[in-house]
């Protein structure tokens, strides 16, 4: 077996519309699907501008609490301009975790939190620069 795409990666999350708020106001992602599955999860799919991967965030408080491992996930998303994010970050009351800091390839980056304490990684690479 070989498998053919990533399609997308699934996060628990305590409160799905605070969650959607964050990942589409803050970082512009669009919802494009939302369903109730089978066993009464609440499910939502979100969009990346120029991803065909998607991220389901399910809600199924029967579950328990959610709890994030620190440095065990994250969320990495490609930004125009760091500087720009860093200024629209603060004037959302949002903050920076960790950084700016850049990488050898002249790569920037910063960390900030989303709810449930899922860490997202924004990076500004240069021109010609695929990987951090």
């Amino acid at each position: 077996m070989k498998v053919i795409k990533l399609l997308h990666t699934r996060m628990r999350v305590s409160d799905l519309e605070a969650t959607i708020r964050f990942y589409t106001t803050v970082l512009g992602l669009e919802v494009v699907e939302r369903k109730t599955s089978p066993r009464g999860s609440q499910l939502a799919f979100l969009k990346t501008p120029n991803s065909d991967e998607l991220i389901e965030l399910t809600c199924f408080p029967p579950s328990g609490p959610v709890r994030v491992q620190e440095d065990l996930i994250h969320l990495a998303f490609q930004v125009e301009s760091l500087d720009r994010a860093i200024a629209s970050l603060t004037e959302q009351g949002i903050p920076i975790t960790d950084g700016p800091t850049q990488t050898s390839s002249g790569s920037r980056f910063i960390f900030i939190e989303a709810p449930d304490g899922y860490e997202i990684e924004l990076i500004e690479r240069p021109a010609g620069v695929t990987i951090v």
